[in-house]
């Protein structure tokens, strides 16, 4: 209240607002409070820890993208490793079945040789030479074992001696006494004869000597043919089985 220069009183009336309890004010983050500044500090920092989380969090990619692709390289180190054990298996297994086999021939060839030193037909024993040698010595030989060398009297002895003997042998046949005259060593003449086509031919006239298994032959029984009697190959003997 106060005077007005006429002597009257005037009032002012002035509102009061009762101060707000300081205790309901939210309380704000001291690093963050004290106007645009300390916001800006705020911002700079939560700035700072985003960007570090994304290091973090690439980093952590990275390491995962590293340690993937380590184990796609070991994967397929260990797949070529085992493509490779694979081939050698197979390697392995390939050379055992040929192994196999060889050694299956080589059993069979065995027997088919005993069978062909010890072979017993019409109470006749032949064999076959390991030597090589001419018809005279191949003769001797047999003689030298009390056998000569052999003698076929028919197709059939004939046939088995061209399954049991494989290749070129000398039989008991020349001609060397009278040219033509196809002999045995037993003094018997020729009855039945299994010449190859052309044969004998006497080529520059000196093969008087016959073997079986002719190696010019296309067939399994007309194998015969007249050779040098020098000519080295070998021979089949027979004897008795009596003796």
């Amino acid at each position: 209240m106060r005077s007005r220069d006429d002597g009257s009183t005037e009032c002012e009336y002035v509102n009061w607002e009762k101060p707000r309890n300081t205790r309901n004010v939210d309380k704000q983050d001291p690093q963050c409070s004290g106007g645009d500044t300390a916001w800006s500090r705020c911002s700079r920092l939560m700035a700072v820890c985003a960007a570090l989380l994304c290091v973090l969090l690439l980093s952590v990619a990275i390491l995962q993208s590293i340690k993937l692709n380590n184990m796609t390289e070991e994967r397929d180190r260990l797949q070529i490793s085992y493509d490779n054990m694979t081939g050698e298996r197979d390697r392995l297994q390939f050379s055992y079945d040929n192994m196999t086999s060889e050694r299956d021939q080589l059993h069979a060839e065995r027997d088919e040789f005993e069978n062909m030193l010890n072979y017993t037909i019409q109470q006749r024993l032949r064999y076959f030479t390991t030597k090589r040698m001419g018809w005279n010595e191949a003769r001797r030989e047999c003689r030298s074992r009390g056998a000569d060398l052999v003698i076929i009297n028919n197709q059939k002895e004939q046939e088995n001696l061209s399954k049991m003997f494989i290749g070129e042998a000398w039989i008991g046949l020349s001609d060397s006494a009278e040219e033509g005259k196809w002999t045995w060593v037993d003094g018997t003449k020729i009855t039945t004869g299994f010449w190859w086509q052309g044969e004998p031919n006497d080529y520059d006239r000196r093969e008087d000597c016959a073997a079986t298994g002719s190696k010019y032959a296309k067939a399994e029984v007309t194998t015969w043919a007249d050779y040098s009697c020098e000519t080295e190959i070998h021979a089949i003997c027979e004897k008795k089985a009596n003796d």
